[in-house]
């Protein structure tokens, strides 16, 4: 099975249960689920493991589910499993709304470069200057994600034909463990996964070359248009609570407190929580709601990864527009909370 025909299949597959009932905190007896991604530290881990949440939006009952991979995410919320999913990312969203799925970003949930990245084999002794060496290689991807979407942009840059190489879907921690023993020969991912594949190999282009080229990497708090219209004031008591942990980790004076917490939530060690936290960019709300993210910014780069994905063949059609899948009204109503 080629990889074209299995991120295809995701996607239709999300499109079949987009349908689904949609489910409310009212609906749920006040209880809501919430979908993240362990070894992927994040501030709002803090809150979470406080009961911040709970006590801000009035007790509602809140089920943090784990994922691996944004793909999945999509397809968890297109069955009404899960109302909330914090720092999908962009390509897998990109991915749902152009096969159908009515999913809304309500916020920037994370800026990061470096966290997210390709690594070539250390046997192989390929870099920049010899990356046309990796044609007909194997190469480990997380279809539909942000990573998918920055290994076909680097192919394109180093000339690479992607259609000759063995394109393999793993998700980031197996790519990470495929790269370790040989069996492929590069792999893409973020988080703890992407700090284990650099024991065994070395990224192509740091965060800012990426970004010269374009590249950019960002997550997003993404939810069920229908959760949107039906749990704006919950949703923004939510988005309030995050972006006060944003802010409390801004302040390095709250770091000693906040880093074990966080550590242990994603799984993590301290130090590697705290490396992989530094190479991460929180914006406040006003840079979110400002025109380089939510206020036009965020829908002009959606739509270049559409094209990305149609011009590859991964995704049927794109939409005419991506102003439609943001919403910035729940995060406007937290900023006045």
């Amino acid at each position: 099975m080629t990889f074209k025909t299995k991120l295809m299949g995701a996607v239709a597959g999300i499109a079949m249960i987009s349908g689904a009932q949609s489910v409310t905190a009212a609906g749920h007896g006040g209880e809501i689920t919430v979908a993240y991604f362990l070894e992927w530290p994040m501030p709002f881990q803090f809150a979470k493991e406080t009961g911040l949440y709970e006590e801000a939006m009035g007790g509602t009952k809140i089920n943090w589910v784990s994922f691996d991979s944004g793909v999945a995410m999509s397809a968890a919320m297109a069955s009404g499993d899960v109302q909330i999913s914090v720092s999908q990312g962009v390509p897998p969203f990109v991915g749902a709304v152009s096969g159908g799925q009515d999913l809304q970003i309500v916020d920037v949930a994370v800026s990061y470069s470096d966290n997210d990245n390709c690594v070539v084999s250390s046997g192989l002794e390929i870099d920049k200057d010899s990356a046309a060496e990796l044609a007909g290689k194997k190469v480990a991807v997380p279809l539909g994600t942000a990573a998918h979407y920055g290994f076909l942009k680097q192919m394109a840059h180093f000339g690479v034909d992607v259609a000759g190489m063995d394109v393999v879907d793993m998700a980031p921690a197996e790519g990470a463990a495929a790269l370790s023993q040989g069996a492929v020969d590069m792999s893409c991912g973020w988080g703890g996964a992407l700090r284990r594949m650099k024991e065994s190999g070395n990224v192509l282009l740091t965060g800012a070359e990426k970004e010269e080229l374009g590249i950019l990497v960002f997550d997003a708090t993404t939810a069920p248009a229908s959760f949107v219209a039906e749990e704006g004031e919950l949703l923004a008591q939510f988005l309030k609570v995050t972006a006060d942990a944003n802010a409390m980790w801004a302040d390095e004076a709250n770091h000693a407190k906040m880093l074990p917490v966080i550590a242990k939530d994603a799984g993590m060690d301290e130090t590697a929580t705290a490396e992989t936290l530094a190479g991460f960019i929180f914006p406040t709300v006003d840079d979110q709601l400002g025109a380089s993210w939510l206020g036009g910014g965020a829908q002009e780069f959606m739509g270049g990864v559409a094209q990305v994905f149609l011009d590859s063949g991964n995704i049927d059609a794109a939409l005419d527009s991506y102003g439609g899948t943001v919403n910035t009204a729940p995060l406007e109503a937290a900023k006045g909370l």
